[in-house]
């Protein structure tokens, strides 16, 4: 037992399942098993920012409905730098001695942080300066945090996409349609050969792997000819065009990915033919029950933070690995993204049951 502690805990950048999971395994751990004050900060560092800042206290009777819930019951951004934070006049300015001393404020023995390779550099950058003991960890349904082989949030956004794609190959056959699933994946492709292989797609697209439309086409032609008149295809919204163009949303104040279905239906179309219709799944990807692999991960992560802080091993991230939880420093996790290797095992696989890369 170690002495009595007061931690912080914050989801900080985009949703994902399994975030309230976490919430409920820190909680849980640090009440029970040591005896701790846990609270909550809301809407990540904005909630350190506020003054008073805003937090709410976690006890176990609060949180065990948490373990199946979406979301985060904390809310959370990914919006404003606090190193450059806009202003409303337009300026940016550094309010990160606010964030620090909001964490002061409320008294805190450690802060666990939740979050993506981007977060948790901001989250590192603040506990550097202010003298923070911070624990992160990962969470991204994109599954790109360095090191770690499993990130939470990946595996229930992995299952929304494969019952998609089960869903259009009855669409797809009944019409002998083209039927391309745009899913989510940043700058990395895990999602769409996860979830392509696990949903029997004929065609995976990912940002690591260049591509050729006549490729694609000559693919779709040949699977016709075997009489297999329709094709499901499954695209990271990171893939370029050809010609390398990589395509977004402009309409938003911050440009966000998009596109990259509509383009190749277009072209497809024109180069083969073929009848092809888009499905966007966008952000179903990110909501919804966690999937019970999520829910375990999101447990074992949630009690080694907590253990990482009884033993007062700061600016270490859980990770998963070899099929047991461990820590790595911080900064040796988000120094290089997790892509994917093009000569991985899962692509081994797809291209060993004939799915087609446009490669």
């Amino acid at each position: 037992m170690s002495e009595r502690k007061r931690i912080g805990i914050l989801t900080s950048g985009g949703d994902c399942a399994g975030l309230n999971a976490v919430i409920r395994a820190v909680t849980r751990c640090a009440v029970d098993v040591y005896g701790w004050e846990v609270l909550g900060i809301c809407k990540a560092t904005h909630g350190l920012m506020s003054r008073p800042p805003q937090a709410m206290p976690l006890y176990v009777n609060n949180v065990d409905r948490l373990l199946t819930m979406g979301g985060t019951v904390l809310g959370t951004t990914n919006k404003g730098d606090p190193f450059a934070f806009p202003m409303s006049n337009g300026s940016l300015a550094d309010r990160s001695e606010e964030i620090i001393e909001g964490y002061r404020q409320l008294d805190l023995d450690a802060l666990i942080g939740i979050g993506g390779d981007g977060s948790l550099a901001i989250l590192r950058k603040l506990a550097q300066q202010g003298g923070i003991n911070l624990v992160g960890i990962p969470k991204t349904i994109d599954n790109d945090v360095g090191i770690t082989e499993r990130s939470i949030g990946f595996d229930t956004a992995v299952n929304i996409a494969t019952e998609a794609i089960d869903r259009l190959h009855f669409t797809a056959a009944s019409h002998s349609r083209v039927m391309i699933l745009e899913v989510m994946g940043r700058d990395a492709g895990h999602i769409a050969l996860n979830a392509g292989i696990a949903g029997g797609a004929d065609i995976i697209m990912i940002p690591e792997l260049r591509y050729k439309l006549e490729n694609i086409c000559h693919h779709i032609k040949k699977r016709q000819a075997m009489g297999q008149d329709y094709s499901i295809a499954v695209v990271s919204e990171a893939v370029c065009t050809e010609s390398g163009e990589l395509l977004e949303q402009g309409h938003f104040v911050d440009c966000r990915l998009g596109g990259i279905g509509q383009y190749l239906a277009e072209q497809i179309t024109n180069l083969s033919g073929a009848e092809t219709r888009v499905t966007v799944l966008g952000h179903t990807q990110r909501g919804g029950i966690s999937s019970p692999l999520d829910r375990i991960l999101a447990s074992a992560f949630g009690v080694v933070a907590v253990e990482l802080v009884a033993k007062e091993q700061y600016d270490r991230m859980v990770t998963w690995q070899n099929r047991q939880v461990i820590s790595v420093p911080i900064a040796e996790a988000i120094k290089n993204y997790r892509a994917v290797d093009p000569k991985d095992t899962l692509v081994k696989t797809a291209r060993g049951l004939g799915i087609c890369f446009g490669d």
